[in-house]
């Protein structure tokens, strides 16, 4: 049988408590409210619906050391307490990293240094589709999209580079 909980104010519960006298005390009154909510016609469209599910709380105690060096680890990567433990079980669940703030700026520049490599490449190969050149001409072209490609390669390694050492960062030996 399920156990319903909640908490009320002093003065609310103790007019809660004078009506429910009247009707077998507090779990008989509380059985019937919620037996009459749920035989009652489902709510309208215009009566505010209910919000999605809540995500998972979850509370933790710590040791006073351990929570300083939560405090201290968190602090250092720029996140609360909290968000710092959901991104270590995110992690360890998901295999999925969390960046620092400045990471994140950081990849998002990155992002769009590739999109900008992206668009010369494509402009490049179009115009070795459409032209015809010969000698000097098509070995500069040829010499610009290997730039591009060196360019577009350490831009990845780079980002290969980050993903690997956050994710390390996170990383909880079994």
């Amino acid at each position: 049988m399920a156990d319903f909980k909640l908490r009320l104010p002093d003065d609310l519960a103790v007019r809660f408590d004078g009506w429910a006298a009247e009707r077998g005390g507090r779990s008989p009154a509380l059985r019937h409210l919620i037996e009459q909510a749920c035989t009652s016609a489902p709510p309208s469209c215009n009566a505010p619906c209910r919000l999605g599910v809540r995500p998972m709380k979850l509370t933790v105690r710590l040791a006073a050391a351990d929570g300083r060096g939560l405090d201290a680890a968190a602090g250092e990567f720029g996140l609360t307490p909290n968000a710092w433990a959901a991104a270590l079980i995110r992690r360890r669940l998901h295999a999925r990293p969390t960046f620092r703030r400045s990471d994140e700026l950081s990849l998002l520049a990155m992002q769009t240094e590739l999109r900008r490599i992206g668009v010369n490449v494509n402009q490049i190969a179009r115009a070795l589709n459409t032209a015809v050149m010969e000698g000097k001409v098509l070995d500069l072209e040829l010499a610009y999209l290997d730039d591009l490609r060196a360019e577009l390669r350490a831009h990845l390694m780079a980002l290969r580079e980050a993903f690997e050492g956050n994710l390390a960062y996170w990383q909880v030996d079994p």
